[in-house]
């Protein structure tokens, strides 16, 4: 298992931009699937981002083109770079580690699009 904490969460005006961070607990870099999931309130939750092993990336389609994750084996990080937010991109994100058996989640930071 692997132990997982976001940051960089807050609060951007309209358009504005924010880097979500992940740091995991131990080396991802054999990690199958790393990803970013979020829940707007009232919504069930929903995948933003995936990131496998070997560089192939998955974005949602209200995130194409605006979002971007990346990750950084060295630093056992994951990151989610969102640009020319929208409100309705406001939710908790939360991390997420597929190590194929089970899936780990970190407790999620909070991101408030509003003017």
């Amino acid at each position: 298992q692997v132990h997982l904490v976001e940051s960089g969460g807050g609060l951007v005006q309209p358009g504005g931009s924010l880097r979500l961070s992940c740091a995991a607990s131990g080396s991802i870099a054999g990690i199958p699937v790393m990803g970013w999931y979020r829940q707007a309130p009232g919504k069930q939750r929903e995948l933003v981002a995936t990131l496998a092993k070997f560089g192939s990336t998955n974005y949602a389609d209200s995130v194409k083109g605006r979002f971007t994750i990346s990750r950084d084996n060295a630093k056992n990080t994951v990151y989610l770079q969102m640009n020319s937010l929208k409100s309705e991109d406001t939710a908790v994100y939360y991390c997420s580690a597929d190590l194929g058996t089970l899936t780990n989640w970190g407790k999620g930071t909070l991101v408030t699009v509003s003017s």
